[in-house]
């Protein structure tokens, strides 16, 4: 089975969104080629993915995981049950209040890869349930000085352990195992 991880892009102040949940601020870098074939190999690492669903579960354009170029199953949390959506190739399950369970229906699909979680509140709660094996942030250098948090809100300390560190051209990319 595949680990569970948390694979974001983050501002050097901690942000994974500005204030209105808007991502431009990603836009900007001009990426080395080692900064764009690290981020593949991570992606050609994922086997799923576990994200939240907007207030009305569809799936828009801006909303793909990954900019809809994983084809892999993604499973979506909410708070009312809905029929899976197919769109160009992907099935997007949605799945009601029970993240363990979107996490395992995920591990289920991944085909032995990882799944990736996706979005803070998603992230915080398998955190704080023990789910989550390893932490995977590029880091864009800009600051926001405010907007969303990927880690605000945890209920208590999480420790990690470091296990990579690179820096290229336009980001700094790490990854932490979580320590249990």
């Amino acid at each position: 089975m595949g680990r569970v991880l948390i694979h974001a892009t983050v501002t050097v102040d901690g942000f994974m969104a500005d204030s209105d949940g808007g991502i431009d601020w990603m836009l900007g870098s001009d990426p080395a080629d080692a900064d764009t074939t690290l981020v593949n190999n991570v992606m050609a690492e994922i086997g799923a993915v576990v994200g939240g669903s907007n207030r009305t579960n569809t799936i828009e354009e801006e909303e793909l995981p990954y900019g809809g170029l994983l084809k892999v199953p993604v499973f979506l949390m909410t708070h009312a049950a809905h029929a899976p959506i197919e769109r160009d190739g992907i099935t997007y399950t949605f799945v009601v209040d029970d993240i363990e369970q979107a996490v395992e229906k995920a591990q289920a699909a991944s085909d032995g890869k990882s799944v990736a979680l996706l979005g803070g509140t998603v992230s915080r709660q398998c955190l704080e349930l023990g789910l989550v094996d390893e932490i995977q942030l590029h880091v864009v250098p800009v600051l926001l000085g405010n907007g969303i948090s990927l880690f605000s809100g945890l209920a208590s300390s999480v420790k990690l352990k470091r296990i990579e560190t690179e820096a290229f051209a336009s980001e700094i990319h790490m990854r932490f195992r979580v320590v249990r």
